[in-house]
């Protein structure tokens, strides 16, 4: 589980449920089953129209992407092992790696080292790899744009909702609580479509394209690892080209690490 997507979204609902509370609004004012139906309903519509069939059915799985904690590969346990493949390497040549593809989960690494195993030149296995990194980014790309674009539309369609409330409120101005009620109702379809929008949709989007970004990293340092071992590169030069990705305090920990395996 993805606990801060949990945290966010409970203690946004807990915010405005609260705030109400203390501004002396009642929580039975949130009941107006035409302002969900306007909001959901109407930003439903958009993306029908806005983005093709065969990316909407992925909807349900980018909501599980933002819900389950990314599991990706750690990455000073990658540079350990890239240098352990770059000492083989030096020391019986890069078949000698051919055992070792079996052993790797990751698709995109076992692929980008069965093609080095194959004797393929070292340009033409950047361009594959890096076609591959191309096309995952652009579907992420696509899965972050839908929550985006709902994220627009919902704020929008709070105030169209909110129009429709005032034009039926009009039809109570000869009963003044009726015409205080009904303006009050009117109001919550802009208070739904810019929770809607800015608490979940916009967010979401933000959270899709962070981890898209976590993803595709990893696999440029795949990347570049598995193009030094190609190369023939020492485990010390492996080392350091990989350590660009890391942050100060993974450098740190692959610095005690080091020290500790040296003593």
């Amino acid at each position: 589980m993805e606990i801060s997507t949990l945290i966010g979204l409970i203690l946004g609902i807990v915010s405005v449920l609260v705030g109400m509370i203390l501004k002396g609004s009642p929580l039975t004012a949130l009941w107006v089953p035409a302002a969900y139906v306007i909001i959901l309903g109407g930003t439903a519509a958009t993306l029908f129209i806005g983005f093709p069939m065969n990316e909407l059915k992925k909807i349900p799985k980018l909501l599980k992407i933002v819900f389950v904690k990314q599991k990706l590969m750690d990455r000073i346990q990658m540079i350990t092992l890239f240098m352990e493949w770059a000492s083989i390497t030096r020391r019986e040549g890069l078949l000698a790696l051919e055992t070792k593809v079996e052993e790797i989960n990751d698709d995109f690494m076992r692929n980008g080292m069965r093609m080095i195993i194959d004797g393929n030149d070292q340009d033409f296995v950047r361009d594959v790899l890096m076609e591959d990194i191309n096309a995952t980014e652009d579907r992420h790309k696509a899965g972050a744009l839908i929550f985006s674009q709902a994220g627009m539309y919902a704020p929008s369609l709070g105030v169209l909702g909110a129009v429709i409330g005032l034009i039926a409120a009009l039809s109570h101005m000869e009963d003044m609580a009726e015409l205080a009620t009904a303006i009050g109702a009117a109001f919550i379809a802009t208070l739904l479509g810019i929770f809607c929008g800015y608490v979940l949709f916009h967010p979401i989007s933000n959270k899709l394209k962070r981890l898209s970004k976590n993803e595709v990293e990893l696999r440029l340092m795949m990347l570049e690892g598995l193009l030094s071992i190609q190369s023939g590169v020492s485990t010390i030069a492996i080392n350091q080209k990989l350590s660009v990705f890391l942050t100060p305090a993974e450098r740190a920990q692959m610095k005690t690490k080091e020290d500790g395996s040296s003593e």
